[in-house]
């Protein structure tokens, strides 16, 4: 005699259910991947926070020794002539997702801008450029969420 028919029903998976497991799996993987690309291009800015916050330091210590602050061609250059950061000659940061400029308007005021370059540029718009001067104001504001 042959098998019931309950149990030839039992012997594998359909290809519509193997087919749900797919689409499951695919909206998964691209709701993750986007969050993990976000999760890197928030992470990629402390590249330049941390980077103009050792400028802002390195400026006040050359204030002190030069009474005055130093201009962008002094970016390099080591103290006591220069500020000294860890920037290469273009002024690309270490992670070389932002280049760093710095203004001196005059011996008392200064800007230092980070811009974003590459692959960091699609990152929110708001968070593709910060700059800090010689008071600390930070610019995009502290509410946009940039710089935390």
């Amino acid at each position: 005699m042959g098998r019931p028919k309950a149990m030839r029903r039992e012997r594998g998976v359909t290809l519509i259910e193997l087919m749900i497991v797919v689409v499951v799996l695919a909206i998964l993987g691209s709701l993750s991947v986007s969050s993990y690309r976000r999760y890197l291009l928030r992470s990629n800015r402390t590249d330049a926070t941390a980077m103009l916050l050792r400028v802002q330091v390195a400026q006040e210590k050359f204030f002190l020794q030069n009474n005055g602050y130093a201009d962008g061609d002094q970016l390099t250059d080591a103290p006591p002539a220069g500020l000294g950061i860890g920037v290469d000659a273009d002024g690309v940061t270490p992670g070389g997702f932002y280049t760093i400029a710095l203004e001196a308007a005059d011996a008392t005021h200064y800007t230092a801008t980070a811009t974003a370059r590459e692959g960091q540029t699609q990152d929110k718009a708001d968070c593709q450029t910060f700059s800090i001067n010689e008071q600390g104001t930070r610019t995009p504001a502290e509410s946009s969420g940039c710089w935390r």
